[in-house]
């Protein structure tokens, strides 16, 4: 059997690496488009779980590891920016606030499956359009939900964090750790 994770984010190929020696990395193309019906904890989950059936479906015996990780502040989803202007808008947004994190991870094979989803708290200094100018030079933010890697430079707007870290760098591991052994 081998492990396929659906994800293309290095940050989760270098997390799952921690966990599992060896695994293959199949990215899933999905529409992550957010509907308003949508609960944030269900969005995560849902396009966390059309990400692991897109890849089954092709590797039906194989463990599949799909994972999606959201920001949300004011009852909106900050997905990743589509735009420097939307990453800006994102950081000032959650300039000086807290907001919340959820990451979902959902494993599938043959016809078991098993998901959980990991939620964060994260508090943010007060950024000011210099400091959040200077992170987008860098380019960090682009392929980040709320435009920011807590792993990278956007470590120093964060002022506080309630649970679980690596839920914030895109994958619980020890969630997922506990999770592996009813596949085995």
């Amino acid at each position: 059997m081998a492990v396929i994770l659906a994800s293309q984010s290095p940050r989760r190929r270098e997390l799952l690496g921690r966990i599992v020696s060896d695994f293959e990395i199949v990215p899933a193309d999905i529409n992550e488009e957010v509907k308003s019906y949508f609960t944030p904890m269900d969005y995560v989950l849902e396009m966390a779980t059309q990400k692991a059936k897109h890849i089954a479906k092709k590797y039906p015996n194989d463990l599949v590891i799909g994972c999606d990780t959201i920001v949300t502040i004011d009852n909106e989803i900050l997905g990743k920016p589509t735009s420097r202007e939307d990453g800006f808008r994102m950081l000032k947004q959650l300039s000086g606030r807290t907001h919340k994190v959820y990451t979902s991870v959902v494993l599938m094979k043959d016809d078991q499956e098993s998901s959980a989803t990991v939620p964060a708290t994260v508090e943010f200094y007060e950024l000011s359009d210099e400091e959040i100018n200077r992170y987008l030079d860098t380019d960090e933010y682009k392929d980040k939900a709320g435009a920011y890697g807590i792993q990278e430079q956007g470590a120093l707007f964060i002022k506080n964090i309630q649970g679980d870290y690596y839920s914030i760098m895109g994958l619980p591991i020890s969630t997922l750790y506990r999770m592996l052994p009813a596949f085995d």
